[in-house]
């Protein structure tokens, strides 16, 4: 039982840590590896707010990479060393002086803490709560929030992975006259039919005249496509580019695309379970 107790205790300070923001938050964490401490306090969780005049102390063989929230600006620190929040710059005490790098990127305080708020409860309620069975027969993708695609691929989970499924998309509320329908063998299908931006759209997959399921989501304004193309980075763009996209994903609302962007993340930085947890 106490056990039990010390951590749901340690669990709620982690939470308490990330999702408050830090006073006059400036910049934030994007990478983080070996023995890192924030004014003393060890492991910084990813995506915490940093305040002008905090203290970064880096270990031997450890770094740290933090960008400002306004200017996109991106500073590394490597150990060992000691370095200082400017209001514009990260200061060496002692050690490496940064590298810095000018980015494209802008964060928004609200998302920061909005995502790290989740990464926290899910990486607590998956510690003490038993996993839930996976549903055999779902559609997957997508079944919620925006998308930044005008052509989705369609995706679901059908108990025979082989078996001919019957797809339809419509406009959402005239689901009596599809768009398009089509017989495919597997568990993923893309139209060919073109969407609009800004609508909400309909789909429904039925396998053996069964309907396995039925789902809504809605395509982004034609700006906001247009920019999340313009902004996603290649799979071998800086760790911290992809980060950010992701982050920006969740601002947009494109919530299972960001999922996906995290669990590519969470795959290449198994030390980093916030990200495992942003993927769930």
């Amino acid at each position: 039982m106490k056990t039990i107790l010390r951590a749901l205790l340690a669990s709620a300070a982690a939470l308490a840590a990330i999702t408050a923001p830090a006073a006059d938050g400036i910049a934030f964490i994007t990478n983080l590896k070996g023995e890192i401490s924030v004014d003393g306090a060890p492991r910084p969780l990813l995506m915490s707010e940093l305040a002008r005049g905090q203290k970064i102390a880096v270990g031997k063989e450890g770094q740290v990479t933090v960008m400002y929230i306004q200017s996109g600006k991106e500073y590394q620190l490597k150990g060992p060393g000691d370095y200082t929040v400017g209001e514009r710059e990260i200061a060496a005490a002692h050690g490496i002086p940064p590298a810095a790098r000018e980015t494209p990127w802008r964060a928004s305080s609200e998302v920061l803490v909005k995502v790290a708020k989740s990464s926290s409860a899910s990486i607590r309620m998956r510690s003490i709560a038993p996993a839930k069975p996976v549903a055999k027969a779902k559609l997957d993708f997508p079944i919620r929030g925006a998308v930044t695609q005008l052509q989705p691929t369609l995706r679901w989970t059908a108990p025979d992975a082989t078996a001919q499924a019957d797809v339809a998309i419509a406009v959402a509320g005239r689901e009596d006259k599809p768009l398009a329908r089509a017989r495919v063998a597997g568990t993923s299908h893309r139209f060919p039919v073109k969407l609009q931006p800004d609508t909400e759209y309909a789909w429904t997959v039925s396998v053996a005249g069964q309907e396995i399921g039925a789902a809504r989501f809605r395509t982004l304004a034609a700006a906001a496509i247009q920019g999340a193309e313009k902004r996603r980075p290649s799979d071998r763009a800086e760790f911290t580019d992809r980060l950010m996209y992701a982050l920006l994903l969740q601002e947009m609302g494109a919530e299972q695309e960001a999922q996906e962007a995290w669990g590519k993340l969470a795959l290449e930085r198994t030390d980093l379970p916030e990200l495992e947890s942003l993927a769930k």
